[in-house]
């Protein structure tokens, strides 16, 4: 494991830890039917036990609903080489339903919108900052050179400290935006801490895993579709 990068580690030292009291205090919160279809979105082919953890629920919650779902066609079991939990068409249709009826509920559709357009202008760089983590000019990067990397993760606690703000708004009004703040600290302490594979693995909840799943949950909050996102 490669050294903690020094300035990094220095700067995510400093920075304030997460209020537990403000995660849902006074946030609008999901109905678990709502929040288990949303799972289902954001998490590819989960079991009930992985889908029940992305959801915040019991898993003796989330199994019967899976039952009442599946008989509503809203989702279906997938077995074979791929199994697990998956939506139909409807039920994506149906999920997006309940969130736009949740946000409208909350009153927070502006906030939100405006969260969103925060996080916009920020994914750019975050972008970017992933193809530099894996790539070094023209070179794919193999972390030798401790300097590149240690700049590289600089500017990644850099963004995370600027991104903190519409993290912090999020959860104030929606309940199910509470756990992101926190697993995208997570992610950053070990990277800052010399596990390299938690900037960009996209097979576990690594800085970009859980940034591009809060980036899919914004959309589905807001009805919005990724591939005419600029267009709005």
């Amino acid at each position: 494991m490669d050294a903690a990068p020094g300035q990094a580690a220095g700067n995510l030292a400093a920075m304030p830890a997460a209020d537990p009291s403000h995660a849902s205090g006074g946030a609008h919160p999901s109905a678990p039917g709502t929040l288990v279809l949303h799972g289902l979105r954001l998490k590819a082919f989960p079991e009930t036990d992985a889908l029940a953890i992305a959801a915040g629920l019991p898993v003796a919650t989330v199994a019967p609903l899976l039952d009442e779902l599946a008989a509503a066609g809203h989702v279906r079991r997938v077995e074979g080489r791929v199994r697990g939990w998956t939506l139909t068409a409807e039920g994506r249709r149906e999920g997006e339903r309940r969130l736009a009826e949740e946000l409208d509920a909350s009153g927070a559709r502006d906030a939100v919108r405006a969260d969103y357009d925060a996080f916009v202008a920020l994914n750019p760089e975050l972008l970017s900052l992933c193809t530099d983590w894996q790539v070094r000019g023209e070179e794919v990067n193999d972390h030798t050179d401790a300097g590149y990397d240690r700049a590289v993760v600089d500017r990644l606690v850099d963004l995370h400290v600027r991104a903190r703000p519409l993290l912090a708004d999020l959860r104030a009004h929606l309940a199910r935006f509470a756990s992101y703040p926190a697993r995208l600290r997570a992610a950053l302490e070990r990277v800052t801490e010399g596990e390299r594979e938690w900037f960009t693995k996209p097979t576990i909840d690594s800085y970009h895993t859980v940034w591009f799943e809060l980036h899919e949950d914004l959309l589905a909050t807001l009805g919005l579709e990724r591939a005419k996102e600029s267009e709005t």
